[in-house]
């Protein structure tokens, strides 16, 4: 029995099929796409001053966030001075310390601003967030 040869594979490949190959790849991409988390963490960006002299408090604060932008937030929210006048005169946060982190490149005019709010509602034990220099 005589078999028939193909001429094709006696004059070489004139033309490699990439089909089958962009396939593998495009599996591959759609692999890593599903199996990776994009999972971005909403924050606030504020990088803190340097200090010498700083302590580490561990109790709970009224944390309010100053960026460098000179934009408000109240525990992690977007605030106006009204809301944090509104917010802070309530009698439960009176007792509570007030942490302020500014940005190193607020103004000054802004943290003003806030710490004499905070001592016209009446709240005497406030903060200043800075990072320990080293």
């Amino acid at each position: 029995m005589k078999f028939k040869r193909h001429s094709k594979l006696e004059h070489g490949l004139q033309q490699i099929d990439i089909a089958p190959l962009i396939d593998v790849m495009f599996l591959l991409l759609i692999f890593f796409m599903l199996s990776s988390s994009f999972t971005f963490q909403s924050g606030i960006n504020v990088k803190l001053p340097k200090a010498v002299t700083s302590d580490v408090i561990k109790e709970e604060n009224l944390i309010v966030t100053i960026t460098s932008e000179d934009v408000l937030y109240l525990n992690g929210k977007i605030s106006t001075l009204k809301e944090l006048t509104k917010e802070l005169s309530e009698p439960s946060n009176k007792e509570r310390l007030l942490l302020i982190k500014a940005d190193r490149r607020a103004s000054v005019g802004r943290i003003v601003d806030v710490w004499d709010l905070c001592r016209n509602l009446g709240i005497e034990r406030i903060n200043i967030a800075t990072n320990q220099d080293q």
